[in-house]
């Protein structure tokens, strides 16, 4: 049941029941014990708002003479509109009778053009309740932690999957959005003066110069009673029967030990042989190409070496994975010309988006089209759009080409998590999620088929990816104070550990206790023992954190 009451709207559904007062949803309640979940005082916690450049937020509420109408519309829906100083919105309230959630869908427009989303919020989430979230392949941490305390998350890149969960020891509540279009949203974790509390964000795609609206997706809200897995396991349900993930191949689950940035040395591999059956470790190889790494993409042509280390690593039984790039390409390549327009172009400052090293620091992409030809050597390079079929096309031929040179069922397609609202958003009618999601989906049915690996794993990558290298949290070449408490919820495992394995990105050599942290928690988090090594003599005589990842693997 949805009833309007003046200024309220009461719902009641069979598992909860909740009010929404002057447009803030200020109770929600666990039909099944009647317990408070979230409270929050009317008029004083944030509702609806809109977002505009550089995360500048106002509100629908609060200004001079601002509207607050609630307005029924059937027994299972209602209407809160707002007229305000600084817009217009909607709150489309409605109960779901087949799973008892509370669905609300904020829209939110202006004058001002400019407008990037609109944010609902949920204030006085009811002490006690920790965020579990898949941030950095999943977090179980207070709302007040600084490490999440007042932050923003972007979808999919940061926020790895639509959904949020507050748990206790009881239970708690969850939210999810069911989204198959590649909408991107956002969550905000925390603000000032509110710390208990959650805003959602339904972004537009770029341009946004001349936006005025924003909105279009439905959030859902359920309670549960035992731990997170409750309503992650629902998702995953959710997650299978809507994006049908890409058969694996049977061998995957063998995998026990991986070793990332993998030297071309064969002695590596004699020594690797000795301690693990080869056909149970994953090599992670980048340099195996003519060319230097990140340079020359996309062209991906052997060097002797290369070409001689994954034949022994084959004949061996390693499973050998070479390293290629999704959509970064080097401006000096011969194709470039045919690819110029469609850059990855930043949503707010319309930068081209890419990377140049000096001195050993990442850099802007020059904003002369003359200044980018002439940085090979600094490893300039600029992103391409994943839904331009010409580069998938173009991409595919290097790849197969390389492919069937070397005999390979496995390939690593780099920053497959680069995916992100843009200027330019939609080419050929498809964001750069979606586009990434056809690019991976197009390598892997090259030849006799491929198991690809990524980095990153998240809910899109993962429908095609097999294998993931992960981050830490905000910890991707050096750790960030308070890494160790990030490790204590295997999320992203739980979610899509059955399709897609993650193993570690770096700092695994287990030489100073920072790195012997970095593989616990990657241990933790559920991905596959990982080591980043030098030579054949750190397999031979191993630290005791090295050993210990290859006892696990021989285990």
């Amino acid at each position: 049941m949805v009833r309007v009451d003046g200024d309220r709207v009461l719902v009641e559904t069979n598992t909860l029941i909740a009010c929404f007062a002057g447009g803030v949803l200020i109770e929600l309640r666990r039909r099944a014990d009647d317990r408070v979940l979230l409270a929050a005082p009317a008029g004083g916690s944030p509702s609806l708002e809109l977002v505009f450049a550089g995360q500048e937020v106002v509100s629908l509420t609060g200004e001079l003479d601002d509207r607050v109408e609630c307005l029924p519309l059937n027994e299972h829906s209602a209407e809160i509109r707002f007229a305000a100083w600084n817009g217009d919105g909607v709150l489309l309230i409605a109960e779901d009778p087949a799973t008892g959630d509370l669905v609300v869908e904020p829209s939110g427009s202006s004058s001002r053009p400019g407008l990037r989303a609109c944010r609902w919020s949920l204030g006085g989430i009811a002490p006690g309740l920790e965020l579990v979230a898949p941030f950095f392949q999943g977090v179980r941490l207070p709302l007040e932690d600084p490490l999440i305390g007042n932050t923003h998350w972007q979808w999919p890149h940061q926020w790895e999957a639509g959904l949020a969960i507050l748990q206790d020891p009881d239970g708690g509540l969850a939210v999810h959005c069911e989204d198959t279009r590649y909408r991107y949203k956002a969550l905000q974790v925390g603000r000032s003066g509110h710390p208990r509390s959650l805003g959602l964000e339904t972004e537009v795609p770029g341009p946004l110069h001349q936006n005025r609206s924003a909105g279009g997706l439905a959030w859902r809200l359920s309670v549960h009673r035992g731990d997170w897995q409750v309503p992650a396991g629902r998702y995953r349900s959710w997650l299978e029967q809507a994006w049908r993930p890409r058969p694996r191949p049977a061998w995957l689950a063998e995998i026990g030990f991986a070793v990332s940035w993998c030297p071309t040395d064969p002695a590596i591999l004699e020594a690797l042989a000795a301690r693990i059956p080869p056909t149970r470790v994953l090599l992670h190889i980048p340099n195996w190409r003519q060319d230097p790494y990140d340079e020359n993409y996309p062209t991906y042509t052997a060097s002797a070496e290369g070409r001689t280390f994954v034949a022994r690593a084959q004949g061996l039984g390693f499973r050998t994975m070479p390293h290629f790039n999704s959509i970064d390409m080097d401006p000096t390549h011969p194709v470039y010309p045919h690819l110029r327009d469609f850059e990855y172009r930043e949503v707010e400052s319309r930068r081209v988006q890419g990377w140049t090293w000096v001195d050993g620091r990442v850099r802007p992409v020059p904003e002369s089209n003359a200044a980018r030809l002439r940085h090979r050597d600094r490893k300039t390079m600029v992103k391409v759009h994943p839904g331009l079929a010409l580069w998938r096309s173009i991409l595919c031929e290097q790849v197969r080409q390389a492919t069937e040179e070397l005999s390979l069922d496995l390939a690593f397609l780099d920053v497959t998590l680069c995916t992100w609202n843009l200027d330019n958003c939609l080419v050929e009618g498809v964001n750069p999620t979606e586009g990434m999601q056809l690019l991976i989906a197009r390598v892997a049915d090259l030849g006799a088929g491929l198991a690809i690996g990524g980095e990153g794993r998240n809910e899109t990558t993962a429908r095609d990816q097999s294998f993931s290298q992960v981050h830490l949290f905000r910890s991707w070449h050096a750790s960030a104070e308070g890494l160790e408490r990030t490790g204590a919820c295997a999320l992203n495992e739980f979610l899509f550990g059955r399709w897609c394995r993650s193993f570690g990105y770096s700092g695994l050599g287990g030489r100073t206790p920072e790195e012997e942290a970095r593989m616990e928690v990657h241990s933790a988090l559920g991905a596959i023992p990982t080591v980043t090594i030098g030579s054949a003599e750190e397999i031979r005589h191993p630290n005791p954190a090295l050993a210990a990842m290859l006892s696990r693997a021989a285990g």
